[in-house]
């Protein structure tokens, strides 16, 4: 007898339908997985048996054959236990796969017949070919962001009598709350950074990555971490895209998608590769570029980051996209986010602003982790001196909060999005050359720089497009003039702020 079901498969961050088929015949016993599984969905063949056990079922002692179509697309997880049970019954008689018409099935089996959650729900359901979808009930309200039509079982004994309608399939309650958000710190808390702030919003409304660099304590961390505070929510359609990212990775909370903040990332300096870009040996999984798409990828210590994972940011800071490819396995996970580093000038701090103990050849060393072509992919760039401590704690010197910094920033955007974009970073070419028009002195000032070397063509285009935003927060219309040009230049020296040679 045979019996197929729908289900789905993660790669990467999206979700991949699978048809599950069951073929049981006469011979002698076995259990065979086909179709490209790895490992762990090759366990099912002992996951499932215990499960159909311990559910009170016969488990048939004959020739089982299990295929999961298509065959050139790899299967990982547990994800596929479910169908594979379900399709098991059915064709073995122990129920009428009549049943079957227009359920799809996602979830993974224990030995004693529960049904658990699987990594990547939100993704795994969009993909399923199925009127409804049957998953595990900690991840019906997850499924039901995509899928109203989700149901849930709390194991393979339920799951049966509900197809069949022996039992109801239950209502679903809403998730519990999670309680307050945490307040996100505000930007009205930084005083005496009136170029830091500056520099922040700028990169907020335009989407331009920003280097800090500095000694030890000037406020870099402080001022990086206000950042996603100046950030306008997120639409519905990005807010399902992080979700879905999060999902992948296992670290979707429900309430995520009803926030719709952006997200705010921060890995350490000792990270991998792997885990700063994602892939793996066996299943593709988002990295932190792709936790951070849609908001903010902070790397702070910048210089100790090893420079072939910053080498590795290049790609996908150009096109906010990151594709990961193995052996027999490639996806393109979403990494369109906005970079802000932080870094010393030197290992010791101090740099060419104090006295510095390090060694020509220890700064040297310390500052070839910044290859070229990766600053040159930063807009903004400066350099973050200690506040003034006789006005950095002078009563009412506090600036603009988040909240009003964040509508300038959402304005701007709103300029962008009339451009087809959105933010100004994405301006290329032809496209920028409309949005952007220069003055006559301004296009002289840009072919200046760019005769004397002090700017590649693609650090040309980047400026103009931050001088964009200039006009854009001050809710002015181009041309692009000299003033804003300058502003745009004097805020892109990361040879300067690095102690370098110009």
């Amino acid at each position: 007898m045979l019996a197929a079901v729908p289900s789905a498969t993660l790669l990467g961050v999206s979700g991949h339908p699978v048809h599950v088929e069951v073929h049981v015949a006469q011979g002698l016993p076995s259990f065979s997985v086909v179709g490209l599984p790895d490992a762990s969905c090759r366990e099912a063949r002992d996951r499932v048996r215990a499960a159909v056990v311990s559910s009170g079922f016969t488990f048939p002692l004959q020739r089982i054959t299990v295929n999961l179509a298509p065959t050139h697309l790899r299967k990982v997880g547990g994800g596929l236990d479910l169908a594979i049970a379900v399709a098991l019954l059915a064709a073995s008689d122990q129920f009428p796969g009549r049943h079957l018409a227009g359920v799809g099935l996602v979830g993974e089996l224990g030995l004693d017949g529960r049904v658990r959650s699987v990594v990547g729900t939100l993704p795994l359901c969009e993909a399923v070919r199925s009127k409804i979808v049957v998953v595990p009930p900690a991840g019906v309200a997850e499924a039901r962001l995509v899928r109203p039509d989700a149901v849930a079982a709390p194991d393979l004994r339920s799951v049966i009598d509900r197809l069949v309608g022996a039992e109801p399939w239950p209502d679903v309650p809403p998730p519990p709350p999670l309680g307050p958000p945490v307040p996100a710190p505000d930007l009205d808390e930084v005083q005496g950074q009136p170029v830091g702030r500056l520099a922040l919003e700028l990169a907020a409304a335009g989407g331009h990555p920003l280097l800090m660099v500095g000694p030890p304590g000037a406020g870099k961390t402080m001022l990086a971490e206000r950042l996603p505070g100046l950030l306008p929510d997120l639409e519905r359609t990005d807010a399902l895209e992080v979700s879905r990212v999060h999902s992948a990775a296992g670290e979707l909370r429900v309430a995520d998608v009803s926030t719709v903040r952006p997200p705010f990332r921060s890995p350490h300096h000792t990270a991998s590769l792997v885990s700063l870009v994602g892939g793996g040996s066996g299943a593709v999984r988002p990295g932190e570029v792709s936790l951070a798409s849609g908001g903010v990828l902070f790397l702070d210590e910048l210089g100790e980051f090893p420079a072939r994972h910053l080498d590795a940011l290049r790609q996908p800071l150009e096109n906010g996209v990151i594709r990961i490819s193995r052996a027999g396995i490639g996806a393109d996970l979403p990494a369109r986010f906005l970079l802000v580093a932080a870094t010393n000038p030197c290992p010791c701090g101090r740099g060419v602003r104090g006295p510095c103990r390090c060694s020509t050849a220890q700064v040297d060393r310390y500052r070839r982790r910044l290859s070229g072509p990766l600053l040159d992919r930063f807009d903004l760039g400066l350099w973050v001196d200690p506040p003034d401590p006789e006005g950095a704690f002078v009563a009412g010197a506090a600036g603009e909060g988040s909240a009003e910094v964040r509508r300038r920033v959402a304005r701007a955007r709103e300029a962008a999005a009339r451009r087809g974009v959105r933010v100004n970073r994405e301006l290329r070419g032809a496209r920028l050359e409309r949005s952007a028009p220069l003055t006559d002195a301004g296009r002289v000032l840009l072919r200046r720089r760019l005769g004397s070397g002090a700017l590649t063509m693609r650090g040309a285009q980047r400026v103009r497009a931050v001088a964009l935003t200039v006009l854009d927060l001050a809710g002015r219309e181009p041309p692009v003039g000299v003033d804003e040009l300058e502003l745009a230049l004097c805020l892109r020296a990361q040879d300067e702020v690095l102690g370098t040679a110009a």
